[in-house]
């Protein structure tokens, strides 16, 4: 018997449901029960039509993605479909709370759809890096066009019900009551396929512009042209023979590496709230929020926290930081009401719950303070020292700090318990990782309420022990230092930066940092360097550009120069000069690099690196290095991450890369064991 799909009669109408909590993937269980229920209704005298429906609070929200990775076995959803749409009595299929995937491609195989409002409706396969496989290219386009089928297929988009409706992907809507409004429904539907329905014709110039945005925003991944492709078919080619090439396209695209590499990604970022669910004890709540300290992260913070629903008192004792930190805030929602992504009524709503103060005693009353002022630890040990004063004492104590030992805080304080870091990244209300630091001393219950929080901001968390650099900062630092090692070898940074974009990265090391600025880093070694083994490989070329002024974009040069109101730096004679010389200096023979060994070095030292971490007890699995990448630096997100990246590689190969990536570095480089990354 199958428990995942049950079927009971309504008088002449059968209803199908499915319950395969949580989310009723369709997973082979649900496929079989479906066929089967199908079955069951053509032989069936007393049902005249069915309805099909999901149990709990959602339809089906997607296919089961584990089943990916296996050779799918069948029924495949593509039969189910061809069940429903060759069935002599009308199908209806009931919406609430999620059709997606596969679950909306089998709306789409059914006569006519009604949803609850505020159902979802979408094809998100393209962020998988694969394409919808049960005739989601064939069928979208015959009811709402080839464009807007590029639109929303490459885009991954979901949309509500309301706009469904507008669309005519849905018939109709329900406030409430949907099992007993879809059963009307079907009893005065007729028989509807959407496969008999012809595509609307589209201008060429037309479909060439929605296929030139769908490829930019889907960074022109093979996935993204073959989805277009697919949709284009269904104007001039019969449905069948567009259905076999759209299912096989789908099962090549399913066991490439770049979906294995998207899968890798999915199912790292959901384990990450399994601590939380799996916590017996409710973390505690969080209302009341204070951030201290009113700079480009204590607005962004607090822009991140205002968005989702909390109430924040920003403060900082310069009245005119204060004053343009508020501004920068009131100024962000007032952006967003005029360029018509948020109403009015939302923004003032948020912005009521926004308030700004020099005043210590004014957060006697919050439930956690973040922490966000200058990178240094006199002045953080004085802020706590106010904050422990006047905050009340079950408040949470996070520490926005970059690279500063959280442990060394937290020792200064009265209960170190409540004391945890909270990492935000630049611009906090747009970048989606959040690291949370887990001190010596910090309760349990404390980064329970942590990840409560970054959920309710909707960012990606990784949890991190404290050690310099977390866990982001310090495999970035490890990726950039190879990078030096490769400008002194015969490298330029034009070079470099161009293989790793071309890789899939947002932005090239130096341009990052031209970006960022130099001398935020030059700081840095300067106080790193009385403790610095002078045994070690040292790179002076980014000291000495700092030495001669050159910041990066605020200063018009850095490693690259910058004519006035240029959005993209210039190569430059003079830090050519200046690396050749770093080169001769050292007595090195520089030489001629592939853009594949500048990326390969690169993977090899983040690799190492995220071994070291896990040897370490920093990150407790190793997935949480890839989310990071992925979500705070930029890494390509079809690539996986450096973790993945040593996965498909294998030990054997990987131990004698790295042999070799030793012996190029030279001294200080540290083999990690990389057996941690296979564990």
């Amino acid at each position: 018997m199958n428990t995942q799909v049950t079927t009971h009669l309504e008088s002449d109408v059968m209803v199908i449901t499915v319950n395969n909590p949580p989310i009723n993937a369709g997973s082979i269980e649900v496929r079989k029960g479906l066929l089967d229920a199908i079955s069951a209704l053509e032989k069936n005298s007393q049902a005249k039509s069915a309805v099909i429906i999901g149990a709990g609070n959602t339809f089906i929200a997607g296919s089961d993605i584990k089943e990916f990775s296996l050779p799918l076995a069948e029924p495949h959803l593509p039969q189910v479909i061809e069940a429903i749409e060759n069935c002599s009595k009308p199908i209806v299929c009931a919406i609430h709370g999620s059709a997606l995937g596969g679950g909306f491609e089998l709306a789409l195989g059914c006569d006519a759809r009604i949803a609850l409002q505020g159902a979802v409706v979408g094809l998100p396969e393209v962020t998988l890096g694969i394409i919808p496989g049960a005739g989601g290219t064939q069928r979208l386009p015959r009811i709402i066009g080839v464009e807007k089928s590029i639109e929303l297929i490459c885009g991954g988009i979901r949309i509500k019900a309301d706009e469904a409706l507008q669309l005519g992907i849905i018939n109709k809507i329900v406030k409430e009551d949907l099992l007993s409004n879809a059963v009307e429904f079907a009893r005065s539907c007729k028989k509807n396929r959407i496969r008999d329905i012809s595509t609307p014709d589209a201008q060429a110039s037309d479909v060439s512009l929605a296929t030139q945005k769908a490829l930019k925003l889907g960074k022109n991944r093979p996935n993204i042209h073959k989805a277009i492709e697919m949709i284009v078919n269904a104007m001039s080619m019969p449905i069948d023979q567009g259905l076999a090439i759209e299912r096989q396209v789908f099962q090549d695209l399913r066991v490439s590496t770049e979906a294995k590499a998207l899968r890798h990604q999915f199912f790292a970022e959901r384990k990450l709230f399994k601590a939380l669910s799996a916590n017996e004890q409710m973390p505690q709540s969080i209302e009341k929020i204070a951030v201290i300290g009113a700079g480009t992260m204590g607005s962004g913070i607090a822009m991140a926290c205002l968005s989702a629903g909390y109430s924040v008192l920003m403060l900082d004792q310069n009245e005119s930081a204060l004053a343009n930190g508020a501004k920068k805030v009131i100024d962000f929602y007032e952006a967003r009401v005029k360029s018509g992504k948020m109403g009015l009524e939302k923004a003032d709503a948020i912005l009521k719950n926004f308030t700004y103060s020099s005043k210590w005693s004014d957060i006697t009353l919050v439930d956690l303070v973040i922490e966000a002022v200058f990178e240094d630890m006199q002045v953080k040990h004085e802020v706590f020292a106010k904050i422990e004063e006047y905050a009340n004492a079950s408040a949470l104590l996070a520490s926005n700090t970059s690279y500063l030992d959280i442990d060394a805080i937290a020792a200064k304080t009265k209960n170190p318990t409540r004391v945890f870091g909270l990492h935000f990244f630049s611009p906090a209300q747009v970048m989606k990782l959040l690291e949370i630091v887990r001190c010596k001393m910090t309760a349990p219950e404390v980064i329970a309420a942590g990840l409560q929080f970054a959920k309710r901001l909707g960012k990606t968390p990784v949890i991190s022990a404290n050690s310099f650099g977390f866990i982001g900062n310090r495999i970035y630092a490890a990726y950039r230092r190879q990078c030096e090692f490769m400008l002194e070898e015969g490298a330029y940074p034009e070079q470099i930066d161009k293989a790793l974009e071309d890789y899939g990265f947002a932005m090239g090391p130096f341009a990052v940092a031209d970006m960022s600025g130099l001398d935020i880093a030059w700081a840095m070694r300067k106080s790193q360097s009385a403790t610095r083994d002078p045994a070690h490989r040292y790179v002076t070329i980014p000291d000495t550009l700092c030495q001669a002024g050159r910041f990066g974009r605020k200063t018009g040069s850095g490693y690259y120069q910058y004519l006035e109101g240029a959005k993209k730096g210039l190569s430059d004679p003079v830090v050519k000069q200046v690396i050749d010389e770093a080169s001769a200096a050292k007595g090195i023979d520089r030489r001629e690099f592939t853009s594949e060994e500048i990326v390969h070095r690169v993977l090899l030292a983040m690799i190492n690196e995220v071994a070291h971490l896990i040897s370490e007890g920093v990150v407790s699995d190793a997935t949480d290095c890839d989310i990071a990448l992925v979500n705070g630096y930029g890494f390509p997100r079809w690539h996986g991450g450096p973790v993945f990246v040593a996965r498909e590689m294998g030990l054997q190969r990987l131990s004698l890369d790295m042999e070799l990536l030793a012996k190029q570095s030279g001294p200080g480089f540290i083999p990690a064991n990389l057996d941690k990354l296979f564990e």
